[in-house]
């Protein structure tokens, strides 16, 4: 059994707490929030103990940190626990800031650090990523990602979030970075506000679409938006040159209503936390191997700062009305 400390009860806390809970190798043994009343409404939870964070880190029986913090402090309690020797589970972004990320490679770069890109670790997409590698459409020549929300976060959210390509569509960087098998060299972006004025009133976008080119001239589009105005919308189609794999939403059940009017399926799933628990308790697992030495860290500071690289690139081009190369 690995101790192991949470820092930040917020939402996504509260989901690695309890899958962490449920790991048999794990045990929660401290919980990190300024929030006092949070940190000790989850403690009670789960059977661990409110501290503060030089406690955990002093503490030798601390194997490893889930970093679940506020995004601004991400880098900081990283920093914190790689120089006390900590393991590290921290969720995305790295960082708001790519030079501040850039400039921590020295403490970071062979440090156990696992981001949290939670999407590798889903089925669908790790069966649609096997179907690439075992060439069952040859050779992949373009991607299109689609990333919908069901509805806009408050605009008090928006405000601190990093904006939407930093805090919504870094997640679609990442994925195509792993399923193109190639670092994009070129970024182009489209923004726009669509959804709600608050949110361009706040000095962000709800709408974009991006696209990336590789070297070797792949091509991926990256569709976003925040309101899909039928449930959590998350679709991936790759395209190679004998056909086309294609993970598609996910339902709330496979239930189906067949009329003479036609078929009608049961609803997406229509929050995060749902269409990804699978891969969430996945992330936990890979965490806890890598804590027994049996994994090594399978999305380091290097992707972390790779996918922080084609956000900031995306907001460059949206600024400018012209590609940006990497």
């Amino acid at each position: 059994m690995f101790k192991i400390a949470l820092l930040g009860a917020g939402r996504i806390g509260k989901i690695h707490a309890a899958n962490a809970v449920a790991h048999p190798g794990l045990t929660l043994s401290y919980v990190v929030d300024p929030v006092a009343a949070s940190a000790q409404a989850l403690a009670a939870e789960t059977g661990a103990t409110v501290a503060a964070l030089e406690t955990v880190l002093a503490d030798p029986e601390v194997a490893g940190v889930i970093v679940a913090s506020s995004t601004d402090a991400h880098l900081d309690h990283c920093l914190a626990a790689a120089a006390a020797g900590k393991a590290i589970f921290c969720e995305k972004p790295l960082d708001m800031d790519l030079a501040r990320a850039r400039a921590a490679a020295g403490q970071l770069k062979d440090a156990r650090l696992f981001l949290g890109f939670n999407r590798r670790f889903d089925p669908s997409f790790q069966a649609l990523k096997a179907r690439l590698a075992d060439g069952a459409v040859g050779a992949l020549e373009t991607l299109q990602i689609t990333s919908n929300d069901p509805a806009p976060p408050p605009v008090a959210y928006v405000k601190v979030s990093g904006g939407l390509f930093k805090d919504m569509a870094i997640h679609d960087f990442d994925m195509a970075r792993w399923l193109l098998g190639e670092e994009p060299s070129e970024v182009f972006a489209w923004g726009s506000c669509l959804v709600d004025p608050a949110i361009g009133e706040a000095g962000d976008i709800d709408t974009a679409r991006t696209m990336l080119r590789t070297a070797s001239g792949k091509l991926c589009v990256i569709a976003n938006s925040r309101r899909s105005g039928f449930g959590y919308d998350q679709r991936i189609e790759a395209y190679g040159s004998a056909g086309m794999v294609r993970a598609d939403n996910v339902t709330e059940s496979t239930v189906q209503v067949w009329r003479e009017d036609g078929a009608a399926v049961d609803r997406f799933q229509n929050f995060f936390l749902d269409r990804y628990a699978a891969a969430y308790r996945a992330e936990m697992a890979h965490f806890a191997d890598i804590l027994a030495g049996k994994a090594k860290p399978a999305i380091g500071y290097t992707d972390g700062v790779a996918a922080l690289a084609l956000a900031e690139a995306a907001g460059e081009s949206l600024k400018t009305g012209s590609p940006v190369s990497l």
